[in-house]
């Protein structure tokens, strides 16, 4: 896999898109903290690390269980996912470019020297980084 932050993102949009309520991938430190970030700005309803992987499958390795949000009308709470910066072109912004995502009811993800976290928080810490990718 080359990307496995792209994996990540077609995984969400694809168990939203059949309303599954619980998705499951590879355990990454990067992902993990993605989805923490999606939960704390509620995106999704919880992220968890599943030790050794699901019963069902006999592997040794953690995944990573993301519970999915959905409105009451059974709409997916996130309707768009996408990947910005690609392993094939790298898309960096300074503190003052960080793009604003559908008048704020959007958000984009940073990665920084601080860190990951949202374009709101590195506009506020004054700080650019590379652009991982947008949800709204």
């Amino acid at each position: 896999m080359t990307d496995p932050i792209a994996d990540m993102f077609t995984r969400i949009r694809n168990a939203s898109a059949v309303k599954k309520a619980e998705v499951s991938m590879p355990l990454s430190k990067l992902k993990l903290e993605l989805a923490n970030i999606m939960q704390r700005e509620g995106w999704i309803i919880k992220a968890e690390v599943v030790p050794g992987g699901l019963a069902t499958r006999h592997n040794s390795f953690d995944e990573l269980k993301i519970t999915l949000k959905y409105q009451k009308s059974g709409r997916s709470h996130i309707n768009l996912i996408e990947r910005i910066s690609k392993p094939g072109r790298r898309i960096y912004v300074d503190k003052d470019s960080i793009p604003v995502v559908l008048n704020g009811l959007g958000m984009v993800l940073v990665s920084t020297s601080k860190g990951l976290m949202t374009g709101t928080e590195a506009k506020a810490q004054k700080i650019g980084g590379e652009l991982i990718g947008q949800i709204y």
